[in-house]
C-alpha cells in the first residue's frame, strides 16, 4: 500500500507543474502561429519565416470541377515571396484556435479561418498545423488547409 501512496503523492505534486508547463507550451504554440499570420498581414518575411522550421511543407486540399479531392503541394518559398511582395492588396486571415494538442516535441493545431482580401471575405476553411519544439522554441513544420467559397 505504501507504494501506491507514494505514487499518488508524486502524481499529485507533479500535476500542477505539468499543467503549468502545458499552458506555457500552448501559449508559445499560439504565439508561433500568430507570428506567422502577423508576418503575412504585414508582408514581413522575417516574421513569417521566423515562425517556421528551415524547410516547412505547405499543402492545400481542394475539389476539382469533377468533384475529385486533390492535395496540392505548394512551394513555401514562393508563398512567402507572394505574400511579402509589396502590393495594394491587404491580406487578413482570421483564425480561431479550435484545438491544440501537444506533447514534448510535437504539437498539432486546428484553426478554422476566414480569409479577407482588401477587407472583403474571399474564402474560408480550416488550417492544420504541425509544430516542432526546437532549441529556439515552437516552429511550424507543416501546414495543410482546406478552402471553400461558401462560408457561414
Amino acid at each position: 500500500m505504501t507504494f501506491f501512496r507514494t505514487l499518488f503523492l508524486l502524481a499529485a505534486l507533479g500535476a500542477p507543474y505539468l499543467i503549468a508547463a502545458q499552458k506555457h507550451d500552448k501559449a508559445a504554440i499560439k504565439a508561433a502561429i500568430n507570428q506567422f499570420f502577423e508576418g503575412m498581414a504585414k508582408g514581413d518575411s522575417t516574421l513569417l519565416l521566423g515562425a517556421c522550421t528551415e524547410a516547412p511543407v505547405l499543402q492545400t486540399i481542394s475539389v476539382d470541377k469533377q468533384g475529385a479531392v486533390q492535395v496540392r503541394d505548394e512551394d513555401f518559398r514562393e508563398f512567402v515571396r507572394h505574400v511579402t511582395t509589396p502590393s495594394k492588396n491587404t491580406l487578413d486571415e482570421r483564425i480561431e484556435f479550435a484545438a491544440i494538442h501537444a506533447e514534448e516535441l510535437l504539437a498539432s493545431v486546428w484553426t478554422p479561418y476566414k480569409f479577407y482580401l482588401n477587407g472583403k471575405l474571399s474564402h474560408c476553411g480550416t488550417n492544420s498545423f504541425q509544430l516542432v519544439k526546437t532549441g529556439a522554441g515552437w516552429k511550424i513544420q507543416y501546414i495543410i488547409d482546406t478552402r471553400r467559397k461558401m462560408c457561414k
